[in-house]
């Protein structure tokens, strides 16, 4: 099996880098979307620090449903537009400094401060959002939201 083990030294850039690397070594050749998705929560989880949960909401039926992740359990559905990962399911990525700041927020894990949620598109419908949660005040910025959006970008065939 692979054996991905991130660089805790490395900059933000190069990290995100590896962590691109070894998603599409992992789920390259894999037709399974759930699958994906679980190795790669499993790789976020490893190579992203400080966070508390890291994981996938997929598109069901017009709404978000609980996918693979990493972290303490999670709400289950989420309406398209309510809370930081509905507010993503229509296609902006969301970068939230302070989550109790955010209108609606939807408190899964009242450790969480900081969230980045992305979606993940496929011809050009949302098909699921990627979502990274930090117990620490403006944890996320720019450098991961370009590392979890090339992420997104390469999933976008592959769950």
């Amino acid at each position: 099996m692979f054996d991905f083990t991130p660089d805790p030294d490395a900059p933000k850039a190069d990290l995100y880098a590896t962590l691109n690397e070894a998603a599409d070594a992992l789920t390259r050749d894999e037709p399974d979307g759930v699958a994906n998705m679980a190795n790669v929560a499993a790789l976020m989880g490893e190579f992203i620090s400080d966070t508390n949960w890291v994981g996938f909401y997929r598109m069901v039926d017009g709404g978000l449903v609980l996918g693979p992740f990493v972290g303490r359990p999670a709400c289950i559905r989420i309406p398209v537009g309510v809370g930081v990962c509905g507010a993503a399911a229509k296609g902006e990525t969301q970068l939230v400094k302070d989550v109790h700041a955010f209108p609606g927020h939807i408190a899964c894990d009242a450790r969480s401060q900081s969230e980045l949620v992305v979606p993940i598109k496929r011809d050009g419908e949302v098909v699921a959002v990627i979502d990274l949660d930090s117990p620490s005040i403006g944890r996320f910025d720019d450098e991961d939201r370009a590392g979890i959006e090339a992420l997104a970008t390469l999933l976008s065939d592959r769950i």
